[in-house]
């Protein structure tokens, strides 16, 4: 009787260590250490790796305002084991990288996207391109006046076959009244000798309400004043037929 007792113990011993340790399983899973998050006084971090060994990592720090502060890009070179640090000031917040090599030289091109945001969440940015160690700062352009016309923000920027692609809404209007079309304006930015060149891709039209208006307006002008003209010249010819049957009553009767 003993002995059967201390068996079944034994297993249910061993049944109810076993489901312990089912139940300690989820909980080691939901124990795993995450992602670091970018720890103050930094604010944003983004690696990017153009080869083997080359590696770019881009962060942004500043403590106190929010729209203000410095960046810095720390270029690793493992295979060489060389390590440059570039470093400006930041107007405004980070909010993506770009990575191309738009003159096909080899050299990689680093594009930092900033935006303040004001009344047309302004948006800047800062190009360099690196090569042998050394880095050279490109001075990207400012929108012209055509191209500014209808801006308001909300920029969106891609790499497409090398070059570097710029997307915005246009509005119509000014200040809070501005609305937003359905066209878009697009813009293409490609390297030459250290110098942008900019390429407008988009066909800028007038609103839907503008060609609405405009079109039944010519319609009624060219149908409506033939048809005035026919009138009146049937008019004038029926009073002068009506006028010429009274001359020869009277003639007639005289």
């Amino acid at each position: 009787m003993n002995v059967r007792f201390c068996f079944f113990t034994l297993i249910g011993c061993t049944m109810l260590a076993g489901c312990a340790q089912e139940q300690k399983k989820p909980s080691n899973l939901d124990n795993m250490p995450k992602a670091a998050a970018v720890m103050a006084p930094f604010k944003f971090h983004k690696m990017i790796e153009v080869a083997p060994g080359q590696s770019y990592d881009i962060l942004s720090w500043g403590r106190g305002a929010v729209d203000t502060g410095a960046f810095m890009i720390l270029h690793s070179d493992s295979s060489g084991r060389k390590y440059t640090t570039t470093t400006g000031d930041l107007n405004g917040q980070i909010v993506d990288v770009y990575n191309a090599d738009m003159d096909i030289d080899g050299h990689p091109e680093i594009l930092i996207q900033a935006k303040r945001k004001d009344t047309i969440n302004y948006t800047t940015i800062y190009a360099f391109e690196f090569y042998e160690g050394r880095v050279q700062k490109l001075d990207f352009p400012k929108l012209t006046s055509s191209q500014r016309k209808g801006y308001r923000g909300n920029d969106n920027f891609y790499i497409s076959e090398g070059k570097f692609i710029r997307e915005f809404p246009i509005y119509e209007g000014s200040g809070a009244t501005a609305k937003p079309t359905a066209a878009k304006r697009k813009l293409e930015y490609s390297l030459n000798n250290n110098s942008f060149n900019v390429k407008q891709l988009s066909k800028d039209s007038t609103s839907i309400k503008d060609k609405v208006v405009s079109i039944p307006a010519v319609k009624k002008t060219a149908e409506d004043k033939p048809a005035k003209a026919k009138k009146t010249e049937k008019k004038k010819h029926h009073k002068a037929e009506v006028h010429k049957k009274k001359k020869k009553k009277r003639h007639h009767h005289s």
